[in-house]
């Protein structure tokens, strides 16, 4: 008998070490807001492929940003991690190896994953030849969402004041006489995070567009047209007269996103500008909200009216893992289109997935219907020198706080540019 079950336990330790353990990948992300649909996508993966998928999520976004910095020096990052940060800092990761170059895993089987996605979804995340951070060039992460930023409506309080709630504001000259209307009614205006400075800068950043066009905001960014022309100072008086017509909330310019989000969430405001996250921010905060989404009022009818927009911030497959092909093969079952119908419906935020984003929800669909006029910064050539754009969008907090003019501004922006003296080209065309 005592052998009987000496065999036994030989036999187990046997089959112990030869059976094979179920394959795993581990993510790190800080999107609070998602880690429950993600959890339930890794169930679903596990019950189709076997593969364990572990969802680590560390919030908030700072303390994340930390770990992952932290992490790469020690050489424990994750088989997928989120980036966080800049162009530089995505730059070090890559360049440290931690990022696997993704171009031939997209462009296999006649490109049937890069055809996957939305037109522009793969560049944001490219390096391109000559880029100044000296990545090689390729494709360094996947995005799982997109996003674009307009403006927002409370449509009770527009009835409120007299205004119809289904007809927002289309030109600069009718959100202004909107926004007295609803002053005189005793609602305040308009909120946004203008506290921070990206916020401010996209503002007036798609007004530029709007008012200049694509060439002549290239032709600044050369030093070709200066920060004082016309059009610049113009950008700076809608400011101006956003402020003499009583629309702007207390404490703006010192106002960070979630701030602002809060306050037009629980009716303290008629409008903010804000992105489409906030269809996911304002079910939580106050389901009951009744409101809508509308361009921001077109200021010129010479060049198209844009918005900003673009990517989430990217996952990354650490190319110093053991379980690279895993990693990328749940990528891309990630941004298939089931699984992006399923997150755009659980977290209300837009799908990379070209296909999926006929499936998004109601309210999210009044800011996908907008995808076509989304531009941003970082698909172009060159980029403005950041000292230069922190110059302008500090100088449009100060009109805001009646500091400043805007002409006073521009010769601000304009001494900070000839100081700087050059733009940063990202790479041609």
């Amino acid at each position: 008998m005592l052998a009987g079950l000496i065999f036994l336990l030989i036999l187990g330790l046997i089959l112990g070490v030869f059976t094979a353990k179920p394959k795993g990948i581990v993510i790190w992300h800080w999107m609070a807001d998602r880690q429950a649909a993600l959890e339930s996508l890794a169930d679903m993966y596990f019950n189709e492929t076997g593969t364990k998928v572990k969802f680590v999520l560390v919030s908030p976004s700072e303390k994340y940003a930390n770990k992952i910095r932290f992490a790469s020096t020690l050489g424990r990052l994750p088989d997928i991690y989120g980036m966080l940060g800049g162009v530089w800092e995505f730059s070090r990761f890559i360049n440290s190896g931690y990022a696997v170059e993704l171009s031939e895993y997209l462009d296999a089987d006649g490109g049937q994953w890069r055809d996957e996605f939305l037109n522009g979804v793969i560049a944001e995340n490219e390096f391109r030849p000559g880029n100044e951070q000296n990545v090689t060039p390729g494709i360094y992460g996947i995005s799982i969402d997109v996003n674009n930023i307009q403006m927002v409506y409370n449509k009770k309080l527009f009835k409120q004041a007299g205004l119809d709630p289904e007809e927002p504001p289309r030109t600069w000259g009718e959100f202004i006489e909107c926004g007295r209307k609803l002053k005189e009614a005793g609602i305040p205006v308009l909120v946004s995070g203008w506290g921070e400075l990206w916020m401010i800068d996209c503002f007036a950043d798609i007004y530029a567009w709007n008012l200049m066009g694509q060439d002549q905001i290239m032709r600044t960014i050369k030093g070709d047209i200066s920060y004082t022309g016309h059009d610049w100072v113009r950008v700076l008086k809608l400011f101006e007269e956003m402020k003499n017509a009583g629309m702007l909330v207390d404490g703006i310019t010192a106002m960070d996103n979630k701030r602002a989000e809060e306050i037009f969430a629980n009716s303290q405001a008629a409008m903010a500008f804000n992105g489409s996250w906030c269809v996911n921010v304002y079910r939580e905060m106050n389901p009951s909200l009744d409101y809508g989404v509308f361009m921001p009022p077109r200021l010129s009818g010479e060049y198209p009216m844009k918005i900003w927009g673009g990517v989430g911030a990217p996952f990354i497959v650490n190319a110093k893992s053991k379980n690279k092909k895993e990693a990328i093969d749940f990528l891309k079952w990630l941004t298939a289109e089931e699984q992006q119908v399923y997150l755009s419906r659980t977290t209300c935020n837009l799908p990379v997935n070209k296909r999926a984003i006929f499936s998004v929800p109601s309210k999210l669909k009044e800011f996908a219907d907008d995808m076509g006029s989304v531009v941003h910064p970082k698909v172009f050539t060159m980029v403005e020198n950041s000292k230069v754009r922190e110059e302008f969008d500090r100088g449009a907090q100060a009109v805001i706080n009646g500091q400043e003019t805007p002409e006073d501004v521009t010769k601000s922006v304009k001494k900070i540019k000839s100081i700087v003296g050059r733009y940063r080209y990202i790479g041609s065309n």
